[in-house]
Parts: structure tokens; sequence; C-alpha cells
């Protein structure tokens, strides 16, 4: 059988040199958050430290303080605004030549009446410039929260807000507040001549379904218990989030905040999906929407996060959903699945890295891109480039998932190298602590791959 010639551009010393890019770090192993259905063991990776933008400074962050706009139109801010360092607004003196002109074409699209979506993924792929409030705008638009005609964000946005309200006011009401709700209206309908019957039930209006220490499935005391565990685990790692950036952690206001927002979107979407509930990791997938979202210059934007993240949220893991079922874990949509799609890919781009990996050193995939696939490669780099990747993933007129598998076959391809000349050990814990890389190469390889499977 003749091997398939390895590209020439593939081996360009470009791809395996040390980016001259000093905002990304090694970080060593420690634990963090995998999906429940991972049936193996693999050494875990403490967040990487944040840089600018966004960097977590030294004292407390402050909320976006720029004058407040109207909601219907998020575009037209004052790029000027900043919100104590803790916004997207990045320095203007490190902004590049490229970024000032990705900058104006989005704008220039998003002021137009009715938003032309192929454009606005054509720009946004090429990487979202810091500032301004751009991404979240973008961001909103390429999940489908907003529609393209401007004119109706403002009904939109009010109408998903108040749905958020009413499933906050719904499945997060404790059931001693739905008692004490019951009492209330029961006593209302008590003769008033009785002060001894006011606001009391009887032990015959005390449904089964409403005591304390009914099982039935109906009940929502039981129902109370049964999604304490979940609740108490969704608290353990959103205090785990990001624990060196003071926006996500920290015993500041804002921090609390910010923890207490994520809590809510977490359990309101753990109750609306009772197929899949919570699993470990959702917060990771989570904490870039609501940070994106809730440095937002807009005020009325960046005060109604937790609303517009949710609805994000659920966009985006309808299309990863299945990754977190295990039940799905051996079927055709589910996690070993799109591993599978993986080495397959490799196996098209780059055989030999591919024979080397899985034939010679027998390095299984699963090893390392179960993490990579399922938290969307927010462990793998720092978090401004994670931004950054996801720019990129966002854009995919086809969905995220496809461009993801080209970034991790690119992520691959980059450190081919260093992989070929290693064994298992070596080439597992390269894999497991990715090294550092240039996310500007990195996207333009996973292009390349898009481009040549085109062509």
């Amino acid at each position: 059988m003749v091997r398939k010639r390895v590209p020439d551009w593939l081996n360009s010393s470009l791809w395996s040199t040390t980016p001259a890019d000093d905002r990304l770090h090694h970080y060593s192993p420690s634990p963090t958050t995998t999906t429940s259905s991972a049936t193996f063991s693999e050494p875990t990776l403490q967040p990487p430290a944040p840089v600018p933008p966004p960097a977590a400074s030294s004292k407390p962050q402050s909320t976006p303080t720029s004058p407040k706009l109207e909601t219907r139109d998020p575009v037209n801010r004052n790029s000027n605004n900043n919100s104590g360092g803790n916004d997207q607004n990045g320095d203007s003196s490190g902004v590049s030549p490229d970024d000032i002109s990705r900058q104006a074409q989005l704008l220039a699209e998003l002021s137009k009446k009715v938003i032309n979506m192929w454009e606005l993924r054509r720009i946004a792929s090429q990487g979202i410039p810091d500032g301004g409030g751009i991404r979240s705008t973008v961001w909103k638009l390429l999940l489908g929260y907003l529609p393209p005609d401007r004119s109706q964000w403002s009904s939109e946005l009010a109408k998903k807000r108040s749905q958020y309200r009413h499933f906050k006011e719904e499945l997060l009401m404790n059931p001693s507040e739905i008692t004490r709700r019951l009492e209330k209206s029961v006593g209302c309908d008590n003769d008033e001549s009785k002060p001894e019957g006011r606001g009391l039930l009887s032990r015959s209006q005390i449904t089964h379904g409403e005591h304390p220490l009914s099982l039935g499935k109906s009940s929502v005391w039981n129902q109370f218990f049964q999604d304490s565990e979940i609740i108490e685990q969704i608290d353990r790692d959103v205090m785990r989030t990001h624990p060196d950036m003071h926006f996500f952690s920290g015993d500041s206001q804002l921090a609390k905040f910010n923890q207490d927002a994520m809590r809510n979107i977490l359990i309101v979407f753990a109750k609306l999906n009772p197929g899949i509930r919570y699993v470990q990791g959702m917060n990771e997938i989570l904490a870039p929407l609501f940070y994106v979202f809730k440095n937002d210059p807009d005020v009325e934007m960046a005060a109604n996060a937790e609303a517009d993240t949710f609805f994000c949220f659920v966009e985006l893991l309808s299309g990863f959903r299945d990754h977190f079922c295990q039940q799905l874990d051996n079927s055709n949509v589910g996690i070993r699945s799109t591993i599978t799609r993986l080495s397959q890919l490799l196996k098209e781009h780059d055989e030999e890295l591919w024979r080397h990996l899985e034939v010679t050193t027998k390095v299984n995939p699963q090893f390392y891109a179960f993490r990579w696939i399922t938290l969307l490669l927010t462990q793998e780099f720092n978090f401004a480039d994670s931004l950054h990747i996801w720019d990129t993933l966002l854009s995919d007129p086809e969905g995220p998932l496809e461009t993801l598998l080209r970034v991790c076959c690119a992520m691959l391809i980059l450190i081919r190298r260093r992989l070929l000349a290693g064994d298992f050990t070596s080439n597992l814990k390269l894999l497991q602590h990715y090294p550092s890389a240039n996310i500007s190469h990195l996207l333009y390889v996973a292009n390349k791959l898009r481009t040549q499977a085109i062509g």
C-alpha cells in the first residue's frame, strides 16, 4: 500500500518552532473538571493564568460603568468605555492593523438594518477584536439569539428575558416557599371570623405531594431532595471555575454575584433538561459566554447577561449534548464516535502521524481528545486564546463541531515532529499537557485542512 505523501506545507518549520507569543504559559497538572461519561483516567490540568485581555487584575474588578444605551441598538457604543480593566476593551496601543480593519468591517456589518449573516461569519471567523462589546453582539447573532433584523432585537430580548425570569421563579423556588404560598392562598379563603384558622392548613388540606416526607414522584419535596445532590455538584464546580480570575473567583462582591448567576443558569438548565441534567464540565463551557456578555459595555446588556447567557448556552450545548449523555457514549452520536471521527481526520491528512500515534506507540485518542472535545478546548489554552478559538468555532455555518475537530487535528499536526520522535509515555504527556501555540497559526492550519477537504 502506498502511503499518502505529507504535504510540503506541513513540514514547514513554521509549525514546529516555538511561537513568539509570550501570552501563553506552560501549566502544571492538577485536578480539573471532566464529564461523568469518562471511562478512563487521565492527568488533568490547572486552568492557565489569564492574560490581557482578559487579565485578572490584583484588585477586585468592578462592573461596567458605561452610559446606558438603548437595548435595540447595542452596536453604536463608545469604544473608549472602560470598566476598570474587566471588560473586553484592550489597550488600543496594542491593537494590530488587522484588528482595526476587522473591527471596522464588523461595525459596518452590524450597523445594517438587516445583517448579512454569511458576511458576519466570514469576518468573525478570523477573530473578533476585543473592545466595544462587539464580541458580545456577534456571538449572540452567531448563536441565533439575536435575529438578523435589528428592528426585532428589542422585542426578542424582552420576550426571552421575561421567559428566563419565569423559569427562575418556577424552578428555583424552595418547597418551603411553595408551601408558604399555598398556606397564604388557603388562608385567604378561610373564614376571617375564625382567627385560629388564618393561614393554617388542616391535615386534610396538606396533599401527599406537598408533605416533606413524601416519596411520590410528583412530590415537590422528593424532587427537591433529588435535586440537592446535583445542586451541590454545581456549587462545587462553579467555585472551581477559573480560580485565578477575579471575575469568577474570590471573596469580592463581583465574584459572588457572578458565581450566583452561573449557578442559577446551570440549575435551571438541569431542571429543564432531565435527560441530561448537569454534568461536570458544563461550567467550563458556560464561563466564556457569561464572561463576554457580562463585560458588555452597554449597561443594560450587562445587567441582563444571566438571561442572555442561559439561552446562548442552551443553543451552544444543543450541538454537543450527546457528548454529555453517558448512555450514548457508544452510539454513533456519542463522544466515542466523535473521537473516532477525529482519528479518521488525522489519518486522512497525515497518515504517517496517525500511524505512529495509534499503531506504533498505541496512544488511544480518548486519553487526550475526550477533554479537548467535551470542554471545547477551554482547558488547553489560556482564557483569551479560548475566546479567539470560539470566534472561529461559532462562525461555522455547519455548527461548531466540524470546526472543533479540524482545530483538534491541527493541534496534532502543529507538534507532529515532537510526536513522531516520541514514545507512548512522552507523547501522552505532551498531548495531555499541550504546549504553547500561536493561535493564529493553529487556526490557519485548521482552515487549510478544510480547504484541502473541499478541494
